[in-house]
């Protein structure tokens, strides 16, 4: 793989306690195919915004994009997978792909081999990250334990396979990785909901009102991964 050319995404998952409960933490792991740098993020769920919203914020810890992101084959990145090359994407994905400037790639049926630098990542994370860290005051707290680590452990190391240190490896890619765009892609889900004639919409379980003179219409709403 040339530098800048292509990186690899993934998820792992396993429990661990935080906040003295038992959690099952779902981390995705993203590594740029020719340093073998890679980023991750814990999170809750692994549906479409926290596929695309993990992949965005390891864009933001490289600072720069690669020409392709190769996945498995996911709900939320691959609708129909193919053997001929031609899988059909998931619209969103296409659309951040286009807003990012990426070239989507997805792993033919079977060969999941072919995506093998980035399930080796997540083996490394459980065998060493999660090793070390077995509990967590919040998510915050995870987060900021997993970018220390990255920075202290996981970049400075001497790769198996490249016989090289990882952030100086790095070095060489950085510079080929495209721009940021200017405004960050908004992952939040993307509902539809319907007024009440009380001008009142339900939301998870909550109810907000809106201007009256939406009443009876279907409203377009965001919902933060947060639920914010």
């Amino acid at each position: 793989t040339q530098p800048g050319e292509q990186l690899q995404t993934d998820w792992g998952e396993l429990y661990v306690m935080m906040g003295g409960t038992p959690v099952k933490v779902c981390f995705n792991v993203n590594t740029l195919g020719y340093s073998r740098r890679f980023h991750f993020w814990c999170t809750d769920s692994m549906d479409a915004e926290h596929t695309y919203e993990g992949l965005i914020r390891s864009f933001e810890y490289f600072g720069g994009v690669t020409a392709e992101v190769l996945v498995d084959n996911q709900k939320s990145t691959v609708l129909i997978p193919s053997n001929q090359g031609k899988p059909q994407f998931n619209e969103r994905f296409v659309d951040l792909a286009g807003r990012y400037g990426f070239t989507p790639r997805a792993c033919r049926p079977y060969r999941a081999r072919t995506k093998g630098k980035d399930e080796r990542m997540v083996g490394y994370i459980k065998h060493n990250f999660f090793v070390r860290y077995r509990s967590f005051e919040s998510w915050a707290h995870l987060n900021q334990l997993a970018e220390q680590w990255l920075r202290e452990e996981a970049d400075p190391r001497v790769h198996g396979t490249v016989k090289e240190v990882v952030i100086e490896r790095f070095k060489r890619e950085q510079p080929l990785l495209t721009a940021l765009p200017a405004m960050r892609y908004d992952t939040s889900y993307l509902e539809c909901r319907q007024v009440a004639w009380d001008c009142y919409i339900d939301v998870r379980g909550n109810r907000y009102s809106v201007p009256s003179r939406h009443a009876g219409e279907l409203l377009d709403i965001r919902i933060g991964l947060d639920g914010s």
